[in-house]
């Protein structure tokens, strides 16, 4: 049996959906216009400089990676490029998944599987 989509169920999270993006949309454009008075529109790894025409490609990075601090002195936040911003957090990524598999010590991760293990069998023959 398939669900009606137009059940009261799909439309009352439909609109659940639509209201969270709406005010996660409105919070950032807030401290995104801010940042974007108060910083040069610059991005603050690569340095790439932007203009009115390419300015979309320019984010507000959270620092503490905490979307909700917004200090009205901007200290949480920097402006990255689309590229260095994503680049940001696939290092944050990667981090606590190497501390979350080496015990907290990134030092100490090896590696188990050896795929060359018989080779030597294999070239003896």
């Amino acid at each position: 049996m398939t669900k009606n989509a137009d059940s009261p169920g799909n439309n009352k999270l439909d609109q659940l959906v639509a209201q969270s993006r709406q005010q996660r949309e409105q919070r950032e454009r807030g401290y995104r216009e801010q940042a974007l008075k108060m910083y040069p529109w610059i991005c603050g790894r690569c340095q790439r400089e932007f203009t009115r025409a390419t300015v979309q490609q320019l984010t507000v990075h959270h620092r503490d990676h905490n979307h909700d601090n917004n200090p009205a002195d901007g200290s949480n936040w920097e402006l990255l490029c689309v590229y260095c911003h994503d680049n940001e957090h696939q290092r944050l990524l990667e981090a606590e998944s190497q501390n979350s598999t080496a015990g907290g010590d990134a030092g100490t991760a090896h590696a188990t599987h050896n795929p060359f293990s018989s080779l030597k069998d294999l070239l003896d023959k």
